[in-house]
């Protein structure tokens, strides 16, 4: 795993990876721009094909910044090209974007980001259309792409979504949402005290800081990859934004509760309970069987496997999992759009549809209603969402509050985020945290 390539490559023109990171390059962005697949999905499969770190961090650099400049890379290729290319040289176009990203937003050295990339498309099988990937190139390199609003990026739908909900913050969510996101780590309390992993990093030469919004969290301000990270591979630390880290504050479950975890791959949150109280009685559940290696692998890394279950199930579907012994406390980070991690993901602005909203807003609902149901008297229910639409959010809770006679929320601090109608909402950037929602609800005895 690399955590670093979201952000500025550092790179000189003696180290330049060579033609195979540019080659995985084309085929992620292929994948990604062009066949609606998932950018983290696709960087899973691609990353292990590279040895070195370095090529490693370059492939992710030059993904995320092809894919934050999509729509100036698109404009430039619809001038620039006698005639589009087609669905058959979806790898070929990635290649051009790819090229892009090294000239403009990387500035990688010329001579090397032409010559790599070049050659990456006669690796492709296209010897005859790597004059024209040279000729492209070459004039991005002489006329360079125009400045755009940060808000050019997002779909105008999506636009209006967020200027609705947010119209004094807009402008830095679109700006915010574009940045490289930083690295956040979550010490594993069972290994370390915080400061005693900060010493750690100190000594190891990683510049870090602790968090006053999360007890577990340190913000490293230039990323690095996590097998450099003390005891990383031991379970020491986790890779987890703050904003999520939150969770676990605002869970506060009792020591030794009855816990559920309702959709809980990659299976990060629900470790972070466990690290905090290995007592926890912890079910995690996920309605894909296949991330449930994910989630094993995350518990026996941390060493917390011992003190959970996991099961593939619809969580809404109480009938089909549940034994009929109520949870003190239950954790429903829900399906949603994703509009706060767009700095994580940025191949959500190109994936994301008007309908989704619809859609998610119905599931979301849904899981709500059902998993009310398993909570016990005095228990606690948090909602929590990667989004910063008020549909999945704030009016989501006020929805199901108006219809469920026994919840009240209890209020969160304000180191949570805005208040918004007694629930938490964090905007992108802020604290250097990712967007993200949470809400706090109490089901009355």
């Amino acid at each position: 795993m690399v955590v670093s390539a979201s952000g500025p490559w550092k790179g000189g023109a003696a180290q330049q990876p060579g033609v195979q990171t540019r080659l995985l390059a084309a085929k992620v962005l292929a994948a990604v721009a062009g066949r609606g697949r998932s950018l983290k999905a696709e960087l899973a499969a691609v990353l292990p094909k590279l040895d070195d770190g370095r090529d490693r961090a370059l492939l992710e650099a030059i993904c995320f910044a092809a894919l934050r400049r999509h729509a100036v890379y698109e404009q430039a290729l619809r001038q620039w090209l006698q005639k589009p290319l087609g669905a058959r040289d979806a790898d070929l176009k990635g290649l051009l974007l790819a090229g892009f990203a090294q000239l403009d937003a990387l500035q990688l050295p010329a001579h090397a980001a032409l010559s790599a990339t070049v050659d990456a498309a006669r690796a492709l099988g296209r010897e005859r259309q790597a004059g024209l990937v040279n000729a492209v190139l070459r004039r991005a390199q002489r006329e360079g792409f125009p400045d755009a609003r940060a808000e050019d990026a997002w779909p105008a739908w999506l636009q209006e979504h967020v200027r609705r909900d947010w119209p004094a913050q807009a402008g830095a969510v679109f700006a915010a949402s574009l940045q490289p996101a930083p690295l956040w780590l979550r010490v594993n309390r069972q290994r370390y005290p915080r400061d005693a992993y900060l010493s750690l990093l100190h000594e190891a030469g990683i510049e870090a800081e602790g968090s006053a919004l999360a007890a577990d969290a340190i913000r490293l301000p230039v990323a690095v990859p996590v097998a450099s990270l003390p005891g990383f591979g031991e379970g020491a630390v986790s890779v987890q934004d703050l904003s999520a880290q939150q969770v676990a504050d605002a869970l506060a479950p009792a020591p030794g509760a009855r816990v559920l975890d309702a959709c809980a791959a990659p299976g990060g949150k629900a470790a972070h309970l466990l690290e905090r109280d290995p007592g926890l009685r912890l079910l995690a559940l996920d309605v894909d069987a296949r991330r449930l290696q994910r989630i094993r692998e995350t518990f026996n890394r941390t060493g917390v496997g011992a003190s959970a279950q996991v099961r593939a199930t619809d969580a809404a579907d109480c009938a089909a999992w549940w034994d009929g012994e109520p949870f003190d406390a239950v954790l429903l980070d829900a399906p949603c759009s994703a509009t706060g991690v767009i700095r994580r993901q940025p191949d959500v602005l190109l994936h994301r549809r008007p309908g989704d909203i619809d859609a998610l807003v119905a599931q979301q609902a849904r899981l709500l209603d059902a998993l009310w149901q398993v909570l016990a008297p005095g228990g606690v229910l948090v909602y929590a969402t990667c989004s910063i639409l008020r549909r999945e959010n704030q009016q989501q809770i006020a929805a199901f509050l108006a219809r469920t006679e026994d919840a009240r929320i209890d209020r969160l601090p304000e180191g949570f985020g805005h208040d918004d109608a007694g629930t938490r909402q964090r905007l992108p950037g802020e604290h250097d945290g990712d967007g993200f929602f949470h809400a706090r609800l109490v089901k009355n005895h």
